[in-house]
């Protein structure tokens, strides 16, 4: 359920400058839709944890602000991120 150093360091690595990169706006959105779709996948088996429910629409307004701030300030590098990562907008 939660994320492992292992895989947050892949992300890092592949996201950010270099493995210790982990401030950066990219490297932390990326981070948050890991964990979105680690959430939704355990929200389609357990369909009334609500608890979690509310967590996971803590993390997409979360990772909506950060996209709304690469937006305003990196416009190249937002869209080669909603197209890496696969997200609609």
């Amino acid at each position: 359920m939660t994320l492992t150093q292992e895989r947050k360091a892949e992300l890092t690595k592949q996201f950010g400058k270099d493995e210790r990169d982990t401030g950066n706006s990219r490297v932390q959105i990326a981070l948050l839709t890991d964990r979105i779709n680690q959430l939704t996948e355990h929200l389609r088996t357990h369909r009334k944890d609500h608890h979690s429910r509310r967590g996971l629409l803590m993390l997409v307004g979360r990772r909506r602000r950060l996209l709304n701030y690469m937006q305003r300030s990196d416009l190249d590098g937002y869209r080669e991120l909603i197209r890496e990562l696969g997200l609609r907008r």
